[in-house]
């Protein structure tokens, strides 16, 4: 399940990506390359920057992980959870979305 778990790193970290420029009414290229989101993002969002090396390293989960030939590690899926939620904390962060407080239970 190591690919899965990539792949949807990637897909999550792209989404929110995706959701900040569409907050600022920026044109969403039809891609998967986040190194090309953030860096269309940084002049709105410097802080972005720190996420270029994780961004990179997910791009590798893009495709080809979900064709035979390619097999993710437990390193390599945990390293992308890594990746995918400061990509999330930091797009919440810059929509206003904070995350819940601990303990709290959330609304059916």
């Amino acid at each position: 399940m190591h690919d899965a778990v990539c792949f949807h790193c990637q897909q999550g970290a792209e989404k929110y990506l995706k959701a900040l420029m569409e907050e600022l009414g920026l044109a969403i290229p039809k891609t998967h390359d986040l190194a090309i989101l953030v860096n269309t993002l940084l002049p709105h969002h410097a802080p972005l920057r720190s996420l270029g090396r994780g961004m990179a390293f997910l791009n590798g989960f893009a495709v080809g992980i979900r064709y035979p030939g390619k097999d993710a590690k437990k390193r390599q899926a945990e390293a992308a959870l890594r990746w995918e939620e400061r990509a999330r904390t930091a797009a919440r962060a810059l929509l206003g979305l904070h995350p819940p407080r601990p303990g709290r239970k959330k609304s059916k």
